[in-house]
């Protein structure tokens, strides 16, 4: 890890809410953020650390997970440039509610969490978009939740691979940078499961598989499986 308090990219080039800024409240955040380099596999924050910064990714991708156990882990969400972590932080949680660790190097943008309260009461609209922007991942929460009470190992599988395949990844390869291990975590499946079942889903033609890659060739039977397994 290494840290660096200047740096020439701008925050309103990472995210559109940014440009609902004024000068004065960019200068101030840009003031008062530190840029932060993750090599591949570092931890960026453990479950239960004290936490003072809210975070925003400028590069590489950042997956984060709840630590279910001694040896368990149950993957929440996996995150690229442009993305908060710790929005929480803002709101008076002064702990970390889950771990974050970069998948590849990964750079990110900490910002103290004071002054970006600061911005937030003094900027409704920003405050508004901003807030918007991480509620958002609601819906992610209940289809974990949903994952976890009703699907069987096929359909939580199927449902793994259609999220870490849609369109806000469409752009970056992504299954090369998970180990089978991680996938099952997304999953919530033993890695032995998920190993079987990818192999099954190749025979019946609804991916390919060439080392750590995973081709999606038919998607519809990939949605079938998740609503009905």
């Amino acid at each position: 890890m290494s840290t660096s308090k200047n740096f020439s990219d701008e925050l309103e080039n990472l995210v559109s809410c940014f440009l609902d800024l004024t000068p004065q409240e960019l200068e101030i955040i840009n003031k008062n953020k530190t840029r932060v380099e993750y090599l591949a596999g570092e931890t960026i924050f453990k479950q239960d650390a004290f936490s003072s910064h809210v975070l925003l990714i400028v590069g590489g991708l950042v997956r984060t997970y709840l630590q279910t156990g001694s040896d368990k882990q149950l993957n929440l969400f996996l995150h690229r440039e442009g993305d908060f972590l710790a929005f929480s932080t803002i709101f008076g949680e002064d702990k970390y509610s889950y771990s974050a660790v970069a998948v590849g190097n990964a750079s990110l943008c900490m910002i103290d969490k004071e002054i970006m309260q600061e911005v937030l009461l003094s900027n409704p609209k920003f405050a508004m978009r901003i807030t918007s922007r991480n509620f958002r991942k609601e819906k992610q929460y209940l289809s974990i939740i949903h994952n976890l009470t009703t699907r069987q190992m096929r359909g939580k599988l199927a449902s793994a691979l259609l999220y870490l395949s849609s369109d806000k990844f469409s752009d970056i390869k992504i299954f090369p940078e998970l180990s089978r291990q991680d996938l099952a975590n997304f999953a919530s499946i033993a890695t032995e499961s998920a190993i079987k079942f990818l192999k099954e889903f190749e025979k019946e033609e609804i991916i390919s598989l060439e080392g750590k890659d995973i081709s999606i060739l038919d998607r519809k039977k990939l949605e079938h499986l998740e609503k009905y397994s």
